[in-house]
């Protein structure tokens, strides 16, 4: 059964996703209402209402399950113990195992692997001693992660021809929590694929995008990849097998290491709507947020095809300033997220440049 028009969903987190996703939600005919510490946030701006609280905050969720007919979040780093409280009194999507999965980067791969998607080769590091024997493992090549809360590159070492030892300190230079080490991977490009699945098991894959990282953060995505269809397929079913192995309700974005042969490493996945799908809400008719809102009020999911090529580009601190040259361009879509101060390494807002599709 649908939710009724009217119906209140809750929404932890404030920021930009937070925002595209209480838009999305008006649209549709809901109210929103907001979990989020900081005052004024650029979800706030769009909500129907905000509960300033900390995240953690339990008569803060009480409130929030009061006024909600269904609760969703806009990251993934809400406390699992927390999400499964609030599944006691309201519905909560995506569920709770998502969040638990995706949170720990050696949980996460070993769950992708265990229903059969490969991903690159990683050791599990919880001192020095365990780095040097990684590193040796990995002819002294890897990246060193953390296994928790890292995102835009945060939390990241690399490490490149180091022979395996003589890292003393480099644990408590990581902040002496669980990290990982995951081996470098010869890929030839990036992609992602954003999907949905409904309350029902109906599931909903859009066209992989290729995706451009500068400095751990996502600077554009294009559409389409410069892949094979035969590639295309393999990450639109793999995401599609993430779904149902996780009971999953709501939008994902699932990010693909290509290799030289068109074969696909899974690197992560977000168990949210993503950064690179911003690019439908130019070039589909039903954008990944109106997605998501259809797939978590019970409501039939919507066509993912896309009517246009596209690229969309951050809009990273400063470069906001380009608001008035970009908006002169024609076949643009521009968004800006309600954020008062422009900081390096800040997403402000993006856009999304079209072209039809030949």
């Amino acid at each position: 059964m649908s939710l009724p028009a009217g119906s209140t969903i809750g929404i932890i987190g404030g920021g930009q996703l937070g925002r595209m996703l209480a838009a999305a939600a008006a649209r549709l005919g809901y109210r929103t209402v907001v979990l989020e510490p900081q005052p004024d946030c650029p979800a706030a701006q769009v909500a129907n209402r905000q509960i300033t609280a900390a995240y953690d905050d339990q008569t803060a969720h009480a409130e929030l399950t009061a006024a909600s007919a269904v609760v969703t979040y806009e990251f993934e780093n809400v406390p699992v113990a927390a999400a499964n409280a609030l599944a006691s009194t309201a519905p909560v999507y995506p569920p709770a195992r998502a969040l638990e999965v995706a949170q720990d980067r050696v949980t996460e791969k070993t769950f992708l692997n265990s229903i059969g998607i490969p991903t690159a080769d990683f050791r599990p590091v919880g001192n020095d001693s365990d780095l040097t024997a990684a590193l040796k493992a990995f002819a002294g090549n890897g990246v060193l992660k953390t296994r928790r809360m890292g995102y835009d590159g945060k939390g990241q070492r690399v490490f490149r021809n180091m022979e395996a030892g003589g890292f003393a300190g480099t644990f408590e230079a990581m902040g002496s929590v669980p990290l990982v080490l995951e081996a470098f991977v010869p890929f030839e490009r990036e992609i992602s694929v954003i999907a949905a699945r409904g309350i029902d098991g109906a599931v909903a894959a859009y066209d992989p995008a290729e995706n451009v990282h500068r400095h751990g953060i996502l600077h554009s995505s294009t559409v389409p990849a410069g892949i094979s269809a035969e590639t295309a397929a393999a990450a639109q079913a793999a995401a599609k097998t993430i779904l149902s192995a996780l009971d999953y309700v709501g939008v994902i974005g699932v990010e693909f290491f290509v290799l030289a042969d068109g074969s696909l490493l899974a690197n992560e996945i977000a168990p949210r709507v993503h950064n690179s799908g911003h690019w439908t809400e130019a070039a589909c008719v039903v954008s990944q947020f109106d997605q998501h809102i259809r797939a978590i009020a019970g409501l039939p999911l919507g066509s993912p095809s896309r009517h246009s090529n596209c690229m969309m580009e951050n809009l990273i601190g400063d470069d906001v300033s380009r608001v008035a040259e970009l908006l002169g361009e024609p076949d643009l879509m521009l968004h800006l997220y309600g954020k008062a101060e422009a900081r390096p390494g800040r997403k402000m807002g993006h856009f999304t440049r079209i072209s039809r599709r030949a």
